[in-house]
């Protein structure tokens, strides 16, 4: 994901203070041990977590409270015309269990 110049401390703040129904969202659907992680020199943010069904996890765009996140984050990240996060897949070149 992207983040906007300028936008790096607004970014923490917001998600320092998740909002409690998005969080229970996040949780009914199986993901835990979920971290946001910012290259600073690039602004690109890398999202890293467990996900215990991913059947579940492809539900989540229809959520009303994850379109209602995704707005408001909107103004500080790349977004699609959706509002969801621009978001870029990573290939795998490493793992170690």
């Amino acid at each position: 994901m992207q983040l906007k110049k300028g936008f790096e401390v607004e970014y923490k703040k917001r998600h320092d203070a998740l909002w409690p129904d998005l969080e229970k969202l996040l949780k009914s659907h199986g993901i835990r041990d979920y971290g946001i992680y910012l290259d600073e020199n690039t602004l690109s943010l890398f999202a890293l977590m467990t996900v215990e069904d991913p059947e579940k996890l492809k539900l989540l765009p229809e959520a009303p409270v994850m379109k209602k996140w995704w707005k408001y984050m909107g103004d500080i990240m790349e977004t699609n015309a959706d509002h969801s996060p621009l978001s870029t897949p990573l290939k795998p070149v490493f793992y170690l269990p």
